[in-house]
């Protein structure tokens, strides 16, 4: 049985700590020996070890309020007013599956290029191999609670010197002799007071934190690298569009050089018509390097060197995903962050009850049983057989206060675990909001944008139209030529953003989600 479970401060563990259990009503024999004999009682020690050893001191895990003293808002600020459902309190779920979320976009490259990083990208690897430590720490942790037994056969030929001590005097004889052994050891620590056990609870917490810690590199990088994609297909857009605009400057550029050979424009013109044709043909070189950098950070995430690695080039714009976001609680629950968090404020408590464990006895039972001869062929014999058994006792008298520090350090690191953990789903909230607000402000900037293109696009018109007919020179084409340039690549730039935004969306939810009835609200990100 446990004591009374602690406040999540961990005040219900004592200055003094107590057992939380005892042996009230037991009448104990003033002489146990010779009540029960020597083997009964050594069979009375060991049942009564073992039914106390049920006990655990510390106290027993409960979760924080993840907000502390703040209430749960009402609902995201930033979502649809359709966000009406009720909350529940959050509990972290990093175990519920997430899919292959990307297949939102369908893309069918960005799904080839994400299970190429699952399963090349080395930080994805070294994630897993911490988890394999973790488990192996549980292991050896619980493996304190089992008897440790080792066979230990040996054979010694020795000689004794003839000096050696005997009654004060020198012994006068050095034999030479051998001896066989053959040896069993055995030894158990019995659990009274829960230390083991809590050791054992504490590094499975760390378990289960190392999983949800694996789920949020995973997130991580599937998120990094949908990114670096969708960037990469924006600069291919923009480089797309920069090289139909010089293709068009170049036909203005003959067509003023032709008008000059008419009389009709002058040096000033031709020259204008030039510069802005080598200013666009200027930008393509940068773009390309940009590309470049991101086709080697895609080919680093995919576990690939970047010499040879590399992307065709795609224009096409990618399905943006509409995106449940109803209940935001349930959906917050499947960052692992956040459950690797929680899960060590659960490994935190636990080790509060291993300090308060060191304040107890410890009681190991250990035993050997063996048979030792000096000659072979009687080292197999009964008489040959030779054993031990007895339980000793370690209680701490006197430490220093190293047992007081211990404890007193084990709350403190709760209580970090604890402000970790609240400061980690602040941060959630946090994320949510900072990406709702930036799919609503993107859309009213793509409107804004739009609605200007089509403008600057209809003044480029009328501007060629009156330079055909020798009303203006040319500098005025080249000024609106400028302006419809700048504000198409803006437009193809916040295409790019919207779509790294819904991927800084998706993110910020926990990486995917199972539709269900209860996900009534939708930001719908294709409008």
């Amino acid at each position: 049985m446990s004591t009374a479970g602690a406040s999540e401060s961990a005040s219900g563990t004592a200055s003094h700590p107590r057992a939380g259990c005892g042996l009230n009503g037991v009448e104990v024999p003033s002489s146990p020996r010779a009540a029960l004999g020597p083997g009964m009682f050594l069979i009375a020690c060991l049942t009564g070890a073992i039914a106390i050893s049920g006990c655990k001191v510390g106290p027993d895990y409960a979760r924080p309020e993840p907000l502390g003293t703040n209430a749960t808002p009402a609902g995201f600020s930033g979502a649809p007013a359709t966000n009406e459902t009720a909350w529940k309190p959050a509990e972290p779920s990093a175990h519920l599956p997430r899919g292959a979320w990307w297949d939102l976009f369908s893309d069918p490259e960005l799904q080839r290029l994400e299970a190429l990083s699952m399963a090349q990208n080395q930080q994805l690897a070294g994630a897993l191999a911490r988890l394999d430590e973790a488990r192996a720490a549980f292991s050896l942790a619980r493996a304190d609670l089992f008897p440790q037994v080792s066979l230990n056969p040996s054979y010694v030929r020795q000689r004794t010197s003839a000096n050696e001590p005997s009654n004060g005097h020198a012994a006068g004889i050095s034999p030479t002799y051998n001896t066989f052994l053959l040896q069993l050891q055995a030894g158990w620590e019995v659990d009274l007071w829960g230390r083991i056990r809590r050791q054992a609870e504490s590094s499975q917490a760390r378990l289960t934190a190392s999983e949800a810690d694996l789920e949020t590199v995973k997130l991580a990088l599937q998120a990094e690298l949908a990114t670096d994609y969708f960037a990469l297909r924006s600069l291919d857009s923009e480089y797309d569009l920069l090289q139909r605009t010089t293709d068009a400057y170049r036909k203005s550029l003959q067509l003023t050089l032709n008008r000059r050979k008419g009389g009709v424009a002058s040096d000033l013109d031709v020259a204008q018509a030039q510069t802005q044709l080598e200013t666009a043909n200027a930008t393509l070189p940068a773009i390309r390097l940009q590309r470049l950098s991101l086709v080697h950070a895609v080919a680093t995430l995919c576990g690939q060197p970047a010499t040879g690695f590399g992307l065709p080039p795609m224009t096409n714009q990618a399905v943006l995903p509409r995106v449940p976001v109803g209940v935001p609680s349930e959906l917050l629950e499947r960052r692992p962050d956040i459950a690797t968090a929680e899960q060590l404020v659960a490994a935190a408590n636990a080790q509060i009850g291993v300090a308060v464990g060191a304040f107890y006895p410890r009681v190991t039972f250990n035993g050997l049983a063996g048979l030792q001869s000096v000659d072979a062929s009687t080292w197999f014999n009964w008489p040959s057989r030779f054993w031990a058994f007895g339980p000793s006792l370690d209680l701490p008298l006197f430490t220093g206060g190293r047992n007081r520090a211990q404890l007193a350090f084990a709350k403190a690191a709760y209580r970090e675990t604890v402000a970790n953990y609240r400061q980690t789903v602040l941060t959630a909230f946090q994320e949510v909001e900072d990406q709702l607000a930036t799919q609503t402000l993107l859309k009213a900037q793509v409107e804004a944008q739009t609605a200007a293109l089509l403008a600057a696009q209809h003044n480029l018109e009328i501007a060629n139209n009156r330079y055909r007919a020798g009303l203006i020179t040319y500098l005025e084409v080249a000024i609106a030529q400028s302006s419809a340039l700048n504000i198409e690549r803006t437009v193809v730039q916040l295409q790019g953003q919207k779509l790294i935004a819904a991927v800084g969306l998706v993110k910020a939810l926990g990486g995917g989600w199972e539709e269900r009835p209860a996900l009534r609200a939708v930001v719908d990100l294709s409008k």
